[in-house]
């Protein structure tokens, strides 16, 4: 497979493992309290939040839509578009990694672009997300009135490069609309109802499909040479006793099979998107100046319809949606309206001053954009966040404000390469308790440099239930409560009782232990015989 070279290329590769883990802090909550745990607005540098995301929520996002910077040489008042080349594959391949990581195994990245970088990124991200996982390219029809100042043409277009997580991601349809239904007709008063005429012939060689049929008038009929029947003779004689087969207004025309429009399901998404239906850039400006009619307009802002058709055809209500350019705002505000949970990453003051007063506007129920479309009316809310301090210093020592949640989190994906979700029985975890969870082997979805994808057979028998690996415990905060020393962060005799104790009643009794703790003061061969791999907090934890 093809992939790009240029000067910094291995230093990208590795950019996101040397990112610090940093405490995401709280800094406000909006609109209700309970809806407000699943939405959240992060401001700072994007490749830091992502980082900070990955403990609680690896490979569960079920869309990730991005629109970054196109590097069109261009400076912009809300980022930097005037990137060297190289610069900008440099920036993009972290944070394409991490996202990767985030992403859903039944999930998908949309990412908008024009051909500046397009070209490349679709190399750019075969590389990262697989070639065999590239789903389409949509084009987007921006511009509703030629540029006449453009020195040679006018761009009337971006890109969206849409990729799954696996190959077998499938999207949704989409809901029929007038226009679609607007080419069926009933012109013989068919009482099943308007009817389009569908083409009779296959091209693909059909060992039933070489015969010559009379029509009505007594006029014959029989393939184009090259082509076929797509039915049998008796298939297509079946058809025409029950009205289902068109000759014409007078009989003698071709026979057509009728695609009733009551049989027919849902439309597959297409990959040309007009400014008719999904809006332009024009659109979008005017959204936001009914938003923030006092404020300068933002650049490069998307219409709230464009990211309606892809939340429609990505998600379910309910789905967690991220963008880590969020810009002015629009996805957040687009999979609230329509009931999604999701994670904005936007850097600066701009997270403040346009996506805060956007959003707070949304729960307050504005009418603008697609509201009207999906019934906004108001309601949910939100946490605002900004990034903090690293979770561990240069030396490794953990950061005072750290909890057990927080650190239970990062222990976890270090050892399994998920996100920590206590509230799922299948982790096996005991609320409350040093158990983290049960973990039943490694599946993580990182990538690295240059690693080819190998080739399933078609043939192999299913996989095995996997055998438990490991159960993960965590002496932290006092979890043990009276259990000295340091309320049972070290590992004593009496501390690896109550262990196994708690092992014994566990989902996988069977499974090794790995305990992380402050200190151990049991010797090598009890806990060889107990079956426990000690970690040390924090020399034994990873900070990138």
């Amino acid at each position: 497979m093809p992939t790009l070279d240029w000067l910094g290329r291995q230093d990208a590769f590795t950019a996101a493992a040397r990112v610090p883990y940093r405490l995401l802090e709280a800094v406000s909550q909006h609109g209700d309290a309970r809806a407000a745990a699943h939405n959240l607005l992060i401001q700072g540098d994007n490749l830091q939040a992502l980082k900070a995301l990955l403990p609680l929520h690896r490979g569960q996002v079920k869309c990730i839509f991005i629109d970054p910077p196109y590097n069109t040489q261009s400076a912009f008042e809300h980022y930097d578009d005037n990137l060297e080349h190289a610069q900008w594959l440099t920036m993009m391949l972290p944070r394409l990694q991490l996202l990767r990581e985030l992403l859903r195994e039944d999930g998908s990245i949309w990412v908008t672009i024009d051909d500046h970088e397009g070209h490349y990124l679709k190399v750019l991200m075969d590389e990262v997300f697989g070639r065999g996982n590239f789903v389409d390219s949509v084009i987007w029809q921006k511009a509703d009135s030629p540029r006449n100042s453009a020195r040679q043409f006018s761009s009337d277009h971006d890109y969206m490069l849409i990729y799954s997580k696996a190959p077998e991601w499938i999207p949704t349809k989409l809901a029929r609309t007038e226009e679609a239904n607007s080419i069926y007709s009933n012109p013989d008063d068919d009482d099943r109802g308007p009817w389009l005429p569908g083409d009779p012939y296959a091209n693909k060689p059909y060992s039933k499909g070489l015969y010559t049929i009379a029509g009505p008038t007594g006029r014959t009929f029989q393939p184009p040479p090259g082509r076929f029947w797509r039915i049998s003779e008796e298939r297509l004689r079946e058809l025409d006793a029950d009205g289902r087969v068109w000759w014409g207004p007078t009989g003698d025309a071709r026979p057509s099979i009728k695609r009733y429009l009551s049989e027919v399901g849902d439309l597959v998404p297409r990959t040309f998107w007009s400014k008719d239906a999904v809006g332009s850039n024009r659109t979008s400006k005017n959204e936001m100046r009914a938003l923030f009619p006092d404020a300068a307009s933002f650049t490069t802002p998307k219409p709230e319809a464009l990211l309606k058709r892809v939340l429609d055809i990505a998600t379910n209500p309910g789905d967690l949606v991220l963008d880590s350019f969020l810009g002015s705002g629009t996805t957040a505000a687009v999979a609230h309206k329509m009931g999604r949970r999701w994670i904005g990453i936007e850097m600066g003051e701009h997270a403040r001053t346009h996506c805060l007063p956007r959003l707070l506007k949304v729960v307050e129920g504005e009418a603008g954009g697609i509201s009207r479309a999906v019934g906004w009316a108001g309601g949910g809310g939100f946490r605002f966040a900004q990034l903090g301090a690293p979770v561990f210093d240069a030396a490794g020592h953990i950061h005072p404000e750290m909890r057990f949640d927080t650190l239970a989190a990062f222990v976890w994906q270090q050892e399994t390469g998920h996100a920590h979700t206590p509230g799922d029985p299948a982790c096996g975890a005991r609320p409350g308790t040093p158990l983290l969870g049960i973990h039943y082997g490694l599946d993580s979805c990182q990538r690295l440099p240059d690693r080819r994808e190998g080739q399933i057979s078609p043939e192999a028998p299913p996989a095995a239930a996997p055998a438990p690996r490991a159960a993960i415990y965590l002496l932290f905060n006092g979890i043990l409560g009276d259990k000295r020393p340091a309320g049972g962060n070290v590992l004593t005799r009496e501390v690896l009782a109550a262990l196994l104790a708690l092992h014994a009643g566990s989902a996988a009794p069977q499974a090794p232990l790995v305990v992380y703790g402050e200190a151990c003061r049991v010797g090598p061969a009890r806990l060889a015989q107990a079956g426990v791999t000690f970690r040390h907090i924090p020399h034994d934890i990873r900070a990138g």
